[in-house]
């Protein structure tokens, strides 16, 4: 018996693999919650052309100081160029006044709260929608309720473990982020329904063949999909530091994708190898 077949016969702890993730995610999520960006909270994003050499973090202390707001954060400095998000409003002429000697204002970008509140309610909406579709295309496509059941569940699994690592690692939720998220049930949908196809609709070699032939195509899939982005991530960090945006859905779609993994081919299969057993 191979490596495969081993896996393959002992599946049922398995499932409690990508459960226990999810579980850690949702902890995660409820007691450090998710850093909303300044396109979601309001606020101001500004990039300023430095006169001289100056830190983050004497930057950072300058600006706090001199208006009076403690949420500013130097997201980057590069090339004399720094850029910076101030939470809530900000007074355009007071904050040149305060960089005057260390630098000039070259673009100052501000959200309001009422437009901000809009944001995260689209976003919501838009998340709502999205998995909405995709649970009436996946009963539709199978019209059996333990499978679509199945695919649902690895979908919501997917985008909690990815809202659980942004958490962890202050990745903050932003239009980019949405995205990526909203890219991620797509691909958790479409690994999902390759596999559930194949070993369900398929009638050649049994049901351990035609998992090993969906993994085969599935881990292919997977593993191009996170090297670019693992790529994406290092160009960005280590030649583009100030793509905040690129880095953000680099980060969101890695851990989505490894989550992907965990809950297509432990959760997903699992169940689907009890129906075919309870079916027989």
């Amino acid at each position: 018996m191979s490596y495969v077949d081993k896996f393959l016969s002992s599946y049922k702890p398995l499932i409690a693999i990508p459960v226990i993730i999810t579980v850690i995610a949702l902890v995660l999520l409820a007691t450090n919650g998710l850093t909303q960006g300044i396109d979601l909270r309001g606020g101001t994003n500004v990039v300023i052309d430095l006169h001289q050499d100056t830190s983050a973090q004497e930057l950072q202390s300058i600006i706090s100081n001199g208006i009076g707001n403690n949420q500013v954060e130097v997201t980057s400095i590069v090339n004399q160029k720094a850029t910076v998000e101030i939470a809530g409003e900000t007074d355009a002429v007071k904050l040149t006044n305060v960089l005057a000697g260390v630098g000039t204002i070259e673009s100052l970008q501000s959200v309001g709260a009422l437009l901000s509140e809009r944001a995260v309610t689209q976003v919501y909406y838009a998340i709502a929608f999205a998995f909405l579709f995709m649970a009436i295309t996946v009963f539709i496509v199978f019209r059996e309720l333990v499978p679509s059941i199945a695919v649902i569940l690895a979908a919501l699994s997917d985008i909690i473990i990815a809202l659980g690592g942004m958490s962890l690692f202050g990745i903050p939720l932003s239009v980019a982020s949405v995205g990526a998220i909203l890219m991620l049930i797509g691909y958790s949908v479409d690994t999902d329904i390759l596999l559930t196809t194949r070993v369900l609709k398929r009638r050649e070699g049994t049901v351990n063949e035609r998992a090993i032939d969906a993994m085969k195509t599935g881990f292919t899939m997977a593993a191009a999909a996170i090297a670019s982005m693992v790529t994406l991530y290092l160009v960005v960090i280590f030649f583009m530091p100030f793509a905040h945006t690129l880095s953000q859905i680099a980060s969101v779609l890695i851990i989505g994708l490894v989550a992907d993994v965990l809950a297509t081919w432990l959760m997903n299969l699992g169940v689907l190898r009890l129906y075919m057993e309870a079916r027989r």
